[in-house]
Parts: C-alpha cells; structure tokens; sequence
C-alpha cells in the first residue's frame, strides 16, 4: 500500500540493533523528530465492557511514533492516520477543504497524542498470525477501554521490539526523572504491564449489545484467552462499581442570593456544564430560571435556580468572559470559586428572543460595573457596539471544522533543524555555578522585552541589567553580552519600567519611575546612558512610542509621549525641555491615556484605562475617530502598518477593529484620516480564549487571565498574519485569517513551566516568536504551538536543566558593557 509523502516515515536503519547501542541511536541524536517510528499498522478503539459497542477501527493505515517533547523526561506515543496514494485529494474533495495541505492538518482528526506515562498501561502481544499488538488504556474512556495499534505484517520483529524497548525507556524517565542510561533491566521490565492480556481489536461478535437490551456476553476465552469465566463474569459485575480513570466535573455549591433592587433579566433555559474529563458540555437541567439583577452600589448578580436546586450564584464582572452565540441560542460564561477553581457553564435558550433579553441584560449589568453608569445615558450606536463585541458565531460543542494549514508550512519545517524541540532557549551567563544560582533574588526577574528591527538583536531588562542576545541565521538565541549597572549620567542606579529601541538600534531609550518627566538614552554601543532629557516640567510622561511603526530602523530622533490627559512629539534636539509645544494636544478631563501605537505613515492610535480609543491621523489636533468604550481598561495598543487593524489588549480579551471605512461619502478611508459616520461605528471582534478553555488554564495554573499586550507580527514587505500575546505560564497566537474567517478556536498555545514576562515576534517573520521568561529566554517557533486540547493545556514546556547549554540567569561573572 502507498502512503502518502507527506506521512511518509524517515527511513529505518536495516543494521541489527542490539540493547547497547539503542540508546546511543535513538537518545543520543536529537535532531529526528521521532525516537522511533512503526511506519504502518492499524488504530482500534477497543472497548470490551461498554454498551458504545465493541471494536471502532479508528486509522485503517496509520504510523506510531514516540516523541521528545518540549519537557525533559517527557515523551509522547503519536499515532498518525496516512492516506493512500490519491486517497486525500477525494477526501479533500468531499470535504471541501481547498487543498490538501488543509485536509491532513486536521489536527485530533488525523492524529492522536498519549503521554508516555506508566498510568497508561502499554502492554506487547503477538497474535497466532504472527502480527505484533501494541496496547494501552483509554484515560478519558471507560473501565477496560484500550486503544490497540496492529502493526502490519511488514513491520520487522525488531522494529517492533525496539519500538517496545523505547517505550518503556520513556516511562523511566518519566518515573524516576533521570536518564534511562543507567536504568536495570528489572526496573524496565517492571514497566511493562502483563496483569491483563490484549483483547482482539475485531471479535466475531460484540459482547455488549448496543441500547438497553443486553444479550448474554459470548464464552470468554473468546475475548481473553487467558482468563477465566469466572473471572470475565466478575469484570462484567463489577463495571458499575469499578472506579473511572478521572471522576466527571460536579457544579460547586452556590452562593447566596443577594437582596434584588431590580431585575434586568429573566429568563428559562437549559443549564450545561463543561467537564474536564471529556472536554464537553454536560446537561444539568433541562428546564432552569436564569435572572440578572441589581443589587447596588454598581454590583450586579447573576443567580440560576432549577426545581429544587439553587445551582449558581455569582457576580457579573469582566472574568465572567461572556460568549453569546446565537446561531446555538447560547450563553457561555465562567465561574470562579473563592480558592481560584474555576468552571464553564452553558446555558441554551429557547429561541432568538430569549437570548436576546438575556444578553441586553448581561450587558448591561456588565457596562454599569465597568463605567459606573446608567446603560441609558449611552448613545445608541455605542450600545450596538457594546452588543456586537460580545457576540460569536460558534460554540464550543458544534461540530469541528478541518484545521486549516498555513499555506506556508512547508518553509517552517526548514526554520528549525530540530521539529521536536520546537523552539531554542538563552540565558544569561556562560558558566553557572551553584553559588551563582543562590543569589539570583537579587537580581530580580526578567521584566521586559525589546527586540531590534535593524540589527537581530533582542534586549531583556533584569532589574538594573539588560541582556543583549543575538538572532542567528538558523533561528537560535545565541547570548551576547550583559550590560550591567544601569546608572543615570550622574551615577545614580535605577532599574528601567520602559524601554524603546531608537536610532537604527543604537539607542535605547528608557524611564525611571522616580523621575516621571525625564527619559534618558543609553548609547548600546558602549553600554552606558549617556543622556538625560527633561521632557516637561509639569507633563509627565506616561508612554513614549516611535515616531511611526519602523521609525527605529531610521535615523528619526523625534517620538511621541504621552501624559495621562495630553498626547505630544519629544524632539531629543531642542534646547531645555525637549516638548515641541505647537504639537501638544492637551485634554481638561482626565481621559487617563495608558497605551499608543503608531502607523507606517505615522497615523496614531491611542487608548486609555476607560477603554475608549482615538484615531489621529497628527498631532495636536482632536482625533478624527473615538471608539466608545466596552469599559475594561486598555493595557496595550499596536496598528497594522497599513492602519487597516486597530488591536488592543485588555486584561482579558482583545480587541480587533477594523479602521476602513464602507460606505458613505468616506468610503475607502482609514478613521485615522476622515471620521465615521454617526451611526455607523467600526465592527470590533472581540478576541477571548473559549470559556471552556479558560476554566481548563484555571483549573491547571490556578491563576486568572490576565494578557501581556499583544502585538501583530511585523516586517517592512509582510502583511500582518499572526497576533501574539500571553497570559501566566501560556503564550497563545491567533491566526487574522481565521479570525476574519470566523472559524472556531482561531488560536494556538503553547505552556511553559513558568510564567511568561513578555512576548514578541521576531522582526521579518511570522514564524518565530522570541519569549522572556523570569530567568530565561526562549525563541520558539510558531509552528510548535497547538490547538488548545486537554493534553496541551495541561503539559508544560521547560526550558531549564538537561536543555540549556548555558547558566539561567545573570551571574556575577558577566561580560560588561561590550559592544555588539
């Protein structure tokens, strides 16, 4: 049978391999995506006691590999489905995908992941027929559920046994954290499991009938050969009783009602839980009350009661995250619990009407929260707006799409040598000592990230030292030099808050908290601030941004600050106070300005902590677009280079606004540069992780979303592709074109062990992604990310000991002040 090229496995060795030299040949090179690889059998899903039927076959062609993961001492058992030479373009074809690079990245469809963990069982059987059976448990399915991967009748016996070999290396590492090198021959054996045999993947006859009538099981030594009937009768008995791999998700208890002034909602409604285990939403109740009200002082309540049950109670607040789909007549939220758990709850409506009452009543209680005012002092056309934002066009239990392949994929797998690793890791100092590491609280952690568009260089600020890392040619981080003892022009030390690459990157310029009107520049040739500028003696400066979006690849000298409530150009050249005074656009109400970006023609975006956002196409004048505000404060800003795409952060979603004009005497033109009509605002897309997926981050860190401010990739000739942004330990990607698509889980993620200080794309690629850890820094590349599932949320990369080639942190003997 022909498999197509792009499954097709990399070439096996046909020298003997004997157990000595297994771990030099698998272990001992890294630069193979997979360990070892069984190039063609079969995937069942067997389940022997379930009344889902008998035998599934899953991958009627299929490879079985085992992987490195990101995590040391972890691996992962893949089990790929291949197509049949010209099988993929039918498939394609009755599908409708638009190519079958489309088709085979279907991601769970066409491939499943284990991690290779002594819970799973994996068990080695040879049938009469000569065909060599790898088994292991169904960790989300029933008592006695197994997946069988039968390798075909080509599969060499000692491809097969080295396959095994692997396998239970693996779960020693995983065990006993250390390497397999050393293990005993009793401790690997110890590992493969033999308490139960392998059932057959294709019985004659099922011994469950499917509904609720349930036939006599046929003799057992039919399904066991080795066991008994009594034994078989025990197993069938005792399924009720037998405990399940995980337990299902149980709403917590709820909380007490709060004393009502007013009802804003209420409405009745099926009530669905989302339960870890299965990773779907579960029906609690068919038949719910569902009310908002008012209960005072700004606050708000969101209380749903059945027959007999109180099941929840909760304030209305931005961590709610509310999803309202109406094509499902859906309204997903979270709930979060006093110790930080969190849960996902559905609720699904009757009809159109229904949902529409129930979302005017969310939003409403959520706007007066946020703004501390009446919904009806709102205009109109900012109510839409409002509604729009918090609408979606998918759920998360409709049927999946195909997952879509960047068209460029092809490319990526030549950007990293190395497709299981994913990603390269730098840190601070050649040689770590132990002594180095006991004194790293002094140091403090890493803080921010500014990466170079002039030279591949990236600068990682580390209390009052910065790291300077070099990008090579093959996408790695290769560490420079440290600059250390950041200290003002008149010796005083100070730790930077913010940092702005300048002046072809020869510059950066930087704030110190105890000195709001100055800025100083650090000359990055040699290492030292060499300028301090008082910018205002009665302006502070809030936030300072480039001129326009590549103004740092230029010899500009001028930028924009900004103040709480004015909006101004700082020309470093001027005499004295370095505020041009004719382009100063100051504001009498406090409209606390918090975040800017600029445009290639050097149009300005600007945000502020109410959530509003203004359009200016130059200084000193009103802005020619305002944005109404959703009410959460805005934390971070960019702008497309062609100022198409208006993308801010809030702590927990994006906004992606679209900035052309449709229509009317303006039709064609940006709202940096004409206003927009009245009453016709520009559409938001509101960008959050699924409820299910944000209660799955809670459930396993234990910490709120909270983002870093995203960014769009950038480049002088690249369109924008990709937005990047992170919350806790997780950097998340969103792909524009899905996202304009509509498409469910526009998203991918990727989770370290520790929590992501800053983020950003390296200049002229979508691919790759430059990561600051606290104490480490990482370039990952984009195509390592996956879709958020179970097993992706829940396994963290690392990038600390048994990877790095160089200390973690900033040690005492760091190179100083030496130019790059």
């Amino acid at each position: 049978m022909l498999r197509s090229r792009l499954f097709a496995p990399p070439p096996l060795s046909t020298t003997p391999l004997t157990c000595r030299t297994v771990s030099k040949i698998v272990f001992g090179d890294t630069s193979k995506e997979a360990l070892v690889e069984i190039p063609q059998g079969q995937l069942y899903l067997v389940r022997p006691l379930s009344v889902k039927g008998y035998s599934e076959l899953i991958f009627k062609d299929a490879a079985a590999t085992i992987r490195r993961t990101g995590q040391e001492f972890q691996y992962q058992l893949v089990v790929q489905r291949a197509y049949e030479e010209g099988e993929e373009e039918l498939v394609a074809e009755e599908t409708g995908e638009d190519s079958v690079g489309d088709l085979l990245a279907g991601g769970e469809k066409d491939q499943k992941t284990f991690l290779l963990d002594e819970e799973l069982q994996f068990r080695t059987d040879v049938r009469q027929t000569g065909e060599k059976i790898f088994a292991w448990r169904d960790l989300s399915g029933e008592e006695g559920d197994l997946w069988e991967f039968v390798c075909d009748a080509s599969v060499k016996p000692e491809t097969a046994a080295l396959f095994e070999r692997v396998a239970l290396q693996c779960q020693y590492e995983r065990k006993y954290r250390r390497s397999h090198t050393n293990a005993r021959e009793e401790e690997l054996e110890a590992l493969a499991y033999s308490e139960e045999p392998i059932p057959p993947a294709s019985p004659v006859a099922n011994p469950v009938t499917r509904g609720p009538a349930v036939a006599a099981p046929p003799d057992a030594t039919e399904l066991f050969p080795n066991t008994t009937k009594a034994n078989m009768a025990k197993k069938v008995a005792g399924k009720a009783q037998a405990p399940k791999a995980e337990e299902p998700t149980k709403a917590p208890p709820s909380a007490a009602q709060p004393q009502a002034l007013g009802v804003l909602a209420d409405k009745t409604a099926e009530l669905h839980l989302f339960d870890f285990p299965t990773g779907t939403f579960i029906l609690q109740e068919a038949k719910v009350q569902a009310t908002v009200t008012e209960i005072g002082h700004w606050e708000y309540w969101l209380h749903i009661a059945g027959e007999g049950r109180e099941w929840l109670g909760q304030p209305i607040v931005e961590d709610i995250n509310p999803v309202f789909n109406y094509e499902y007549k859906s309204f997903i939220f979270n709930h979060y619990l006093d110790d930080g758990s969190a849960y996902s709850w559905l609720l699904r409506f009757q009809n159109e009407e229904d949902i529409e009452d129930f979302q005017q009543g969310v939003m409403q209680a959520l706007w007066e929260h946020l703004n501390q005012m009446k919904w009806g002092k709102a205009k109109d056309t900012d109510r839409d707006y409002v509604m729009e934002a918090f609408q979606d066009l998918t759920m998360e239990d409709a049927p999946e799409e195909e997952e879509e392949e960047d068209e460029d994929e092809d490319e990526e797998e030549e950007d990293f040598e190395d497709a299981d690793e994913g990603h390269r890791s730098e840190h601070y100092d050649e040689d770590e000592s132990e002594d180095d590491t006991e004194t790293q609280d002094k140091d403090g952690v890493n803080s921010q990230l500014a990466v170079g568009y002039k030279h591949d260089r990236s600068f990682v600020v580390r209390g009052n030292k910065i790291g300077v890392f070099k990008h090579t040619a093959d996408n790695q981080l290769q560490f420079a030099t440290t600059i250390r003892d950041v200290k003002t022009p008149k010796g005083k030390a100070f730790n930077p808050s913010k940092v702005m690459l300048h002046a072809e990157d020869a510059n950066m310029i930087m704030q110190n908290l105890d000195t709001p009107n100055n800025l100083y520049r650090m000359d990055l040739e040699t290492g030292k601030v060499v300028d301090e500028w008082k910018v205002h003696d009665d302006i502070p400066v809030k936030i300072f941004a480039p001129e326009n979006k590549f103004a740092q690849m230029t010899g500009e000298q001028t930028f924009l600050g900004l103040s709480g409530n004015a909006l101004y150009r700082v020309d470093p050249r001027l005499p004295g106070n370095k505020l041009v005074d004719d382009q100063l656009k100051q504001y009498v109400t406090k409209n606390a300005f918090s975040a800017a970006a600029t445009t290639q023609k050097g149009h300005i975006a600007v945000a502020s902590e109410k959530g509003d956002i203004r359009l200016f196409d130059r200084l000193g004048i009103n802005a020619k677009t305002l944005i109404p505000a959703l009410g959460d404060p805005i934390i971070g800003m960019d702008v497309s280079a062609d100022g198409r795409w208006v993308l801010a952060t809030t702590r927990t979603y994006l906004l992606l606004i679209d900035a052309l004009q449709k229509g009317g005497k303006n039709d064609g033109k940006l709202g940096f540069e004409k206003p927009f009509a009245k009453d016709d605002k520009p559409q938001p897309r509101r960008l959050a992780l699924a409820p299910s997926h944000v209660a799955q981050f809670q459930h396993e860190t234990k910490a709120p979303i909270s983002f870093t401010p995203a960014r769009f990739n950038i480049g002088l000739d690249d369109k924008e592709t990709t937005i990047i942004t992170a919350t806790g330990p997780f950097i998340v990607t969103w792909s524009l074109k899905k996202v304009l698509a509509n498409r469910k889980d526009p998203y991918s993620i990727k989770r370290y062990a520790e929590e992501v200080k800053a983020d950003n794309f390296k200049f002229g690629s979508d691919k790759n992604l430059i990561v600051a850890l606290p104490n480490e820094v990482d370039m990952v590349a984009k195509r390592s990310l996956a879709r958020p599932t179970r097993e992706s949320i829940a396994t963290p990369t690392r990038v600390g000991p048994g990877r790095r080639t160089r200390g973690s942190y900033l040690g005492r003997d760091d190179i100083v002040n030496s130019p790059y």
